[in-house]
């Protein structure tokens, strides 16, 4: 790859992490672990409600096919459980590339 090139990926960088700290941070109160944890319990609260779904149709129909009800019950929390993963991933990325600000442990 050119010289050319990679300076302008790194402006390119440069840019969209200047540009989406401008508009996200204002946006989102400063983050700290103890902020987060409403988001994760959120998070866990849906992968229980998922798994307990599948767990319960598998005992409800003795490891039978399930009905056409249950495939929808159990696709309705799979979609808010996915839903909610891709968000937290979202959020990730967010802290990760410093488009936010976080509290330190100290504060």
């Amino acid at each position: 790859m050119s010289q050319d090139n990679n300076r302008l990926l790194l402006e390119l960088e440069k840019q969209r992490r200047d540009i989406n700290r401008e508009i996200i941070n204002p946006k989102i109160p400063e983050l700290s672990l103890d902020s987060l944890k409403p988001v994760l319990s959120m998070v866990a609260h849906a992968r229980a409600a998922y798994i307990s779904e599948l767990i319960d149709i598998a005992n409800i129909s003795g490891g039978n096919a399930p009905s056409s009800d249950q495939i929808k019950q159990l696709t309705a929390c799979r979609e808010h459980f996915d839903e909610l993963v891709a968000a937290m991933n979202a959020l990730e990325t967010v802290i990760q590339r410093d488009y936010l600000d976080v509290k330190s442990r100290g504060q």
